[in-house]
């Protein structure tokens, strides 16, 4: 498989340097660990509208999601309660730096994202998919990398990234969400989109208008961690990572993943063999 090493979504830094002093002041010792355990809290992303890895119930408040999953496990693990805040994909990263969250899960590791925090090891991959338009079909990414060809993308995306990577040659459509690119191509504006796998699966099952479900070749993808505050003595990162270790090479990550596609209806057989936990 081919690692496209791309990020989530949009991207948004400060100064690198200046970031990482201003982080580790806001800390005060720099000890992340031991500041999540003395306030008996852990601060984390909550992205609204992004199943299976989010998703918040608009009469409640409450959060649920696969990325939910982890963090509640991760909250019971360092004995503290876990205390959710709404943001945004990109502006997650700003989030960390400004000390309004200790973690947010489900991002992709990017060398200028490295620049102004830490990241975890993997959790799991994120593997590409187009859905396409019903009548339209293709094989490969050579197939797609035609300017014959019309994809849409949610602008700023991993998916746009991917797209433009493997595909430059076709004629990309970007729109502001990906429910305006989904509607592209279930009208016929556009021949198919780009996205991950679970993404690709939800859209085909909630929208019967749209046509295949295509994992071109050769296979993209990319490794999904969590981000992290900087910290003085890497304790919090060190427990960040043993966690993710055990809990993937365990078969908890499949599990809370399979767990979530199957409240939108997906059994575990409609997940590819290729898909890798």
């Amino acid at each position: 498989m081919l690692a496209a090493g791309m990020g989530a979504a949009p991207l948004t830094i400060a100064a690198g340097p200046a970031a990482h002093a201003q982080t580790q002041a806001r800390s005060g010792t720099g000890n992340n660990l031991e500041r999540i355990l003395s306030s008996k809290k852990l601060r984390v992303a909550g992205i609204v509208g992004e199943e299976p890895n989010y998703s918040k119930d608009i009469v409640t408040g409450s959060w649920s999601g696969f990325c939910i999953d982890m963090a509640k496990n991760m909250a019971d693990e360092l004995g503290v309660d876990l205390e959710v805040l709404e943001t945004t994909w990109g502006n997650s990263i700003l989030d960390l730096q400004s000390d309004k969250i200790d973690i947010s899960f489900g991002l992709t590791p990017t060398p200028k994202r490295a620049l102004v925090t830490d990241f975890s090891r993997p959790m799991y991959y994120n593997t590409f998919c187009v859905v396409a338009k019903k009548g339209f079909s293709a094989s490969t990414w050579d197939d797609l990398n035609n300017p014959k060809v019309t994809i849409a993308v949610d602008i700023g995306s991993s998916h746009e990234a991917v797209a433009r990577r493997f595909a430059k040659n076709a004629n990309i459509l970007a729109f502001k969400t990906r429910d305006e690119a989904v509607l592209a191509v279930a009208s016929g504006r556009a021949d198919c989109f780009v996205c991950t796998v679970f993404l690709g699966l939800i859209s085909k099952k909630k929208n019967p208008q749209l046509g295949s479900f295509i994992m071109p070749r050769p296979y993209v993808e990319t490794l999904v961690s969590a981000a992290l505050q900087y910290d003085l003595d890497g304790r919090f990162r060190d427990f960040v990572n043993t966690w993710c270790d055990f809990n993937r090479s365990a078969g908890q990550v499949r599990e809370w993943v399979i767990a979530n596609l199957a409240k939108v209806g997906l059994e575990p057989g409609d997940i590819p063999a290729e898909v890798r936990f």
